[in-house]
């Protein structure tokens, strides 16, 4: 067998394995129904987890692929992708956006998921090639939506490395699919949204009321080796520092001053920015008026403090972080409508934490805000 074959037969292995997780599992349903509504209790609020994340099975053969041939280039996030790859247990959550996810959710006490599909996603693969499959997985979200419409909402996905076929795709997720907004994970191939080619982007993000998820990669390959020498590429720091680089371009970019009603969310309690909103106020006379990234653009000055934006522009999401204090600090310095409750499924699940979430001491108005309504105000969920 060449190397092209056993490449193929590996994919079409891949392909079976996620076609088979979304068999459905229509045994045990009505079981699975009657504990979710027991899990209830005497809640008033639904429990709509906001960062959950799913893939196809074309997008991960084609990182498969890819990052196997000689045409791959040394990037991180491809990388990353090839070592999820072979985590079999994990892609057939990641798969299955079917009854058998369904059936974990009723298990777990979610009433609804937001799906995101999951890094590093069409990101790291050829501009064409990203945007046929982002294409594809868009479609695919729309059909499970479609059958599970009290269950399941999700954010259309693009492939920033064709901007001109991210606009389209963004359009067409909006107006046509009727998604809730789209999803970005993070650097695309070690480039940012602030850079001055993604204005297209962020102006058909605006004009589509399209809120903009961006959700953790690895850092870039040009600043990676001192996370990846320590282990630290992923939760334990790098993701958290690749959003920051993301978030705090866009914010100095002055995209907020150019697209007011650009809306933009981040995860894992804002990857701890609000707890240096301070901090970020008080220093932002360091960057302010440098040219950066942009291409000999004057100087961008902002209209506002750091913080600003983030009472008004941009929401956070509880992904990964079950606890009480940081989620009453989050509420407090940002306001209470700017908080979400996310799992971050397949990733970190825990019956448990979805359990501290209800016993969470604050005002019922505040509990449902952050469990339900600000989730449908934010993605526009009906």
């Amino acid at each position: 067998m060449t190397p092209g074959d056993t490449m193929a037969a590996d994919r079409r292995s891949v392909i079976k394995a996620g076609l088979g997780a979304t068999v459905a599992l229509a045994a045990g349903a009505a079981g699975a129904a009657d504990a979710r509504e027991a899990s209830a209790g005497k809640r008033d609020y639904k429990r709509i987890a906001t960062e959950e994340a799913w893939n196809i099975p074309e997008i991960l053969a084609a990182q498969v692929e890819y990052a196997t041939s000689a045409a791959a280039p040394n990037d991180s996030g491809l990388q990353m992708a090839l070592m999820f790859s072979k985590l079999q247990a994990l892609q057939d959550q990641l798969l299955d956006i079917g009854p058998g996810r369904i059936q974990r959710m009723d298990e777990l006490g979610i009433d609804k998921q937001l799906l995101l599909l999951t890094s590093p996603g069409v990101q790291v693969l050829p501009p064409d090639l990203g945007t046929n499959l982002a294409a594809l997985s868009n479609d695919r979200l729309a059909e499970a939506i479609a059958r599970y419409p009290d269950r399941y909402a999700g954010l259309l996905h693009f492939a920033p490395q064709n901007v001109k076929g991210a606009v389209r795709e963004i359009e067409r997720g909006m107006q046509k699919l009727k998604l809730s907004g789209a999803v970005i994970n993070s650097n695309t191939q070690g480039h940012y949204l602030d850079e001055p080619q993604f204005l297209p982007i962020l102006e058909a993000l605006e004009a589509n009321d399209a809120a903009l998820y961006i959700h953790p990669v690895v850092p870039p390959r040009s600043w990676y080796a001192p996370y990846e020498y320590r282990g630290f590429g992923g939760a334990l720091a790098g993701f958290t520092h690749e959003v920051w680089m993301h978030v705090q371009g866009l914010i100095f970019s002055g995209a907020f001053d150019r697209f007011p009603k650009l809306r933009l969310v981040i995860g894992h309690m804002g990857e701890a920015m609000p707890l240096l909103l301070y901090r970020f106020d008080w220093m932002q006379s360091n960057a302010d008026n440098r040219p950066g990234l942009r291409g000999g653009q004057p100087p961008v000055k902002l209209k506002n403090k750091v913080s600003y934006y983030f009472k008004n522009n941009i929401w956070i999401t509880t992904s990964g972080v079950a606890w009480e204090p940081a989620v009453k600090f989050c509420q407090e310095v940002l306001g209470p409508e700017r908080v979400i409750y996310a799992m971050d499924y397949p990733y970190q699940v825990s019956k448990e934490e979805v359990e501290a979430y209800d016993r969470m001491k604050m005002p019922a108005t505040h509990k449902k805000m952050l469990m339900q309504t600000n989730a449908e105000q934010v993605f526009r969920l009906t």
